[in-house]
């Protein structure tokens, strides 16, 4: 998902947070609102194991999942329902230029919030143009 509709000219670039452990709905909340507090963060996407509304397979197939982490938590001041354990986190910078001291930022917040470990890597790990089977599918 991208937060505009025009394709970029040029790939912005992404900081790839990868946590050693799946993320509580509470250190997921904490994660992102100290994310989106770094200067240059364009937006966060975040990856991980499904925690679906309804059981889709075993002997509870059909009945609701009450797994205790998929709870509602608040993000940039908005509540979002959280349906997933997170084990990945996209941070998409809006210049080059700027990658380097919110990984630094970054980096920081990460050794507060993640004591068991992570690692950071930078790149593009989000598609910025259409694919062909975009294309095929005709969405453009």
């Amino acid at each position: 998902m991208t937060s505009t509709d025009a394709p970029e000219a040029v790939p912005l670039p992404e900081i790839l947070i990868f946590p050693n452990r799946l993320l509580k709905a509470e250190t997921t909340e904490k994660l992102l609102n100290r994310i989106y507090g770094v200067p240059h963060v364009r937006q966060v996407n975040i990856a991980g194991e499904g925690l679906p509304a309804v059981l889709g397979s075993g002997p509870g197939k059909g009945l609701p999942n009450e797994h205790p982490e998929r709870k509602v938590i608040t993000v940039k001041g908005k509540e979002v329902e959280l349906r997933l354990l997170v084990g990945r986190v996209f941070v998409e910078i809006d210049d080059i230029d700027h990658v380097q001291n919110a990984l630094e930022e970054i980096d920081a917040i990460c050794t507060e919030l993640l004591p068991f470990g992570y690692n950071l890597e930078v790149g593009r790990y989000s598609k910025y143009r259409p694919t062909v089977t975009d294309y095929k599918k005709c969405k453009r």
